[in-house]
């Protein structure tokens, strides 16, 4: 783990968090790698991260592809070595009237969960060899607990929650940290298509900051807001039964 990176990965940072993270980190001295699937988004926030002094690669890659990921994580660290990898890129779909269907679940699960693992499984090959590194992993308060108004993204998250915390404890012999991120309502093209009321809904640029602040302490979960989060978190103690009533009326996406 690093305080300072100063070669970094950030996919999906065309939009939201991975916008702010990018920014966050521009600086000079700093080498950014970014990825994304809007051409012009990712092409404007990474002339941004360079008049703010870093250099950057920006690369229309899909996370799902993971030879296209090998190859990227690979071409990087062999001119910039990668000290810190954060795998950000996700999706969510609409769950409401008839509920998400099967192509939609496979989808959700296809970016949220493969997509992380084709991102960082390179990277951490490259770690270990240099016995230093830091893994991010954007989950969710989503993963918390199990919502039956957004069944594939929920478990997703719930995936990368465990499977970072599991990570960490398999990794740390080799001087990896890997820390999982839990943010609540972040302005992005996601949350754009929510019909419902979003609490403490925050911008991207402050949900880097907590995200940078918590990864330069070497911190191993990162959730925010705590108020928000302290909600599934409660319910998730909750017989299965009370549980499931409880969250299947919280609103759903159209």
């Amino acid at each position: 783990m690093t305080n300072d990176p100063r070669s970094l990965v950030i996919t999906g940072a065309s939009s939201g968090i991975g916008e702010g993270l990018a920014l966050a980190y521009a600086a000079p001295g700093v080498h950014l790698t970014l990825t994304g699937r809007d051409r012009a988004r990712l092409m404007d926030i990474a002339r941004r991260c360079e008049h703010a002094g870093a250099t950057v690669t920006a690369r229309l890659v899909d996370v799902t592809e993971q030879t296209a990921m090998a190859d990227l994580i690979n071409e990087i660290d062999a001119v910039h070595p990668l000290d810190l990898v954060i795998a950000n890129a996700g999706i969510s779909g609409g769950s409401g009237g008839g509920g998400e269907d099967e192509a939609q679940a496979r989808a959700i699960f296809e970016v949220n969960f493969n997509g992380v693992l084709n991102t960082i499984w390179p990277a951490i090959t490259v770690m270990k060899a240099r016995r230093r590194g830091h893994i991010a992993l954007i989950s969710s308060i989503a993963g918390l607990t199990p919502m039956p108004g957004a069944p594939a993204y929920s478990a997703s998250k719930i995936a990368v929650k465990a499977y970072g915390e599991a990570l960490n404890g398999a990794l740390k012999p080799f001087g990896i940290t890997v820390s999982t991120i839990l943010p609540g309502f972040v302005t992005s093209r996601i949350t754009a298509k929510n019909d419902f009321p979003m609490p403490l809904l925050m911008t991207p640029e402050r949900a880097a900051q907590r995200i940078r602040r918590g990864l330069e302490r070497g911190r191993i979960s990162i959730v925010f807001p705590k108020r928000l989060a302290a909600i599934p978190w409660l319910i998730g103690l909750l017989p299965p039964r009370w549980r499931i009533w409880i969250l299947s009326h919280a609103p759903k996406k159209s």
